[in-house]
């Protein structure tokens, strides 16, 4: 009994010098996060405006003259070319008002053509004294009658052409007609120029949206200092569908309007886009982009990089020394995924793009580069890490 208690004590004895020597538990590694250095470089601004697309050339066809209508010639929706036949109005009225006109021009030319006669008759005889100066003045004058009758005649039957040919209404320009107004059976041109159709040029398109006051000054500005520092005339512009696509096109910035609107604030602008495959058609709705301005020597992070609390702005800059600094920073403009920072970060520093929910400040971290890249916000390449 005595030894088992002896040996039990020497036993317990061995376990604790054991666990002395030991030295305690390890410590706790430090966590793992993914870090990407700041970066500073000239970045492009992008502005987007929203807006409806609009054909460059929208043309109402009407009916010019009074009749009823014969024939629809074109398939609704369908794209037409400049002169296909695309209503007949009945013709037989006009070609009846244009034999008249014909036949009332071919009277009056006889009537001129014996009242030269006349004139020419008189005019020797009026020399001889064998007729009185008051008959020739006669035949003068029946002749100018006659002549301003012919005159008048012919007038008639160019507009009674011009009516008939009204009655052939073809298209103006090349595009897309749209659905027909009328049917063939109804009168059309009785008392107003009937609105038939209309059809749109739609290559190339015009997409207009308004940009505020203060936009357009700093696109007015940037695009001045870019011709004048670079030559650059065109302004690049990309459109994004309704669906969230980007059309395969790029455009051009054509015109701003002469005017702000005083309801709204804003200046109209135009673009044209080139549209081969008339995918685009008026009225659709979308936004486009382009280069505002060129921010000189911007300070660039990740979104994700910065955390937002009640209007604050905050990074986890992690130092030479591994160890996490929570910093707030006033951020800029957003181009793609990334943000410009104004103030708050250096070039060089590596700021915490992923696992930022567990850090505390002075909190010692593993530090893990990453390389990304970041699309800039438009179509002008990539802003890379």
């Amino acid at each position: 009994m005595k030894c088992n208690l002896a040996m039990a004590t020497i036993g317990l004895l061995v376990t604790v010098l054991a666990g002395c020597s030991d030295g305690g538990a390890p410590a706790a590694a430090a966590p793992e996060v993914y870090v990407a250095e700041v970066v500073q470089k000239d970045v492009p601004i992008y502005m987007e405006i929203v807006g409806q697309t609009q054909g460059s050339q929208d043309v109402d066809i009407r009916a010019r003259v009074e009749g009823f209508l014969d024939s629809i010639n074109f398939s609704e929706g369908s794209f037409v070319h400049k002169g296909d036949l695309l209503y007949q109005i009945d013709p037989k009225p006009l070609e009846a008002a244009l034999a008249q006109a014909r036949a009332n021009l071919a009277n009056s030319q006889a009537r001129l053509d014996q009242a030269t006669i006349t004139v020419n008759r008189m005019k020797p005889l009026a020399e001889q004294q064998a007729v009185s100066l008051q008959e020739l003045d006669n035949a003068l004058a029946n002749q100018n009658a006659a002549r301003a009758r012919v005159d008048a005649d012919r007038a008639a039957v160019d507009k009674a052409q011009l009516d008939l040919s009204y009655t052939r209404i073809t298209s103006p320009i090349d595009g897309i007609v749209g659905i027909t107004e009328v049917k063939a059976g109804n009168l059309v041109g009785s008392g107003e120029s009937t609105l038939l159709t209309t059809v749109s040029q739609v290559d190339p398109i015009v997409f207009r949206g308004g940009v505020s006051e203060a936009d357009y000054l700093r696109m007015a500005r940037n695009i001045k200092e870019r011709r004048a520092s670079r030559g650059e005339h065109a302004v690049e512009v990309q459109l994004l569908l309704a669906d969230g696509s980007d059309y395969p096109y790029q455009g051009s910035l054509e015109a701003v309007e002469r005017a702000v609107d005083p309801t709204t604030g804003t200046l109209s602008m135009q673009v044209s886009f080139p549209n081969p495959e008339r995918l685009l058609r008026p009225g659709q709705y979308g936004r486009v982009r382009f280069a505002a301005e060129i921010r000189k020597s911007a300070i660039l992070v990740l979104q994700r990089a910065v955390q937002e609390l009640q209007d604050r702005f905050n990074v986890a800059v992690v130092g030479p020394d591994n160890k996490v600094s929570m910093r707030s920073v006033k951020v800029g403009p957003r181009v793609g995924d990334l943000w410009v920072i104004d103030e708050g970060l250096k070039p060089g520093e590596k700021v915490v793009v992923e696992g930022l929910q567990r850090l505390r400040d002075g909190m010692t971290v593993t530090a893990v580069p990453v390389a990304m890249s970041s699309p800039g916000a438009g179509a002008t390449g990539k802003v890379e890490y």
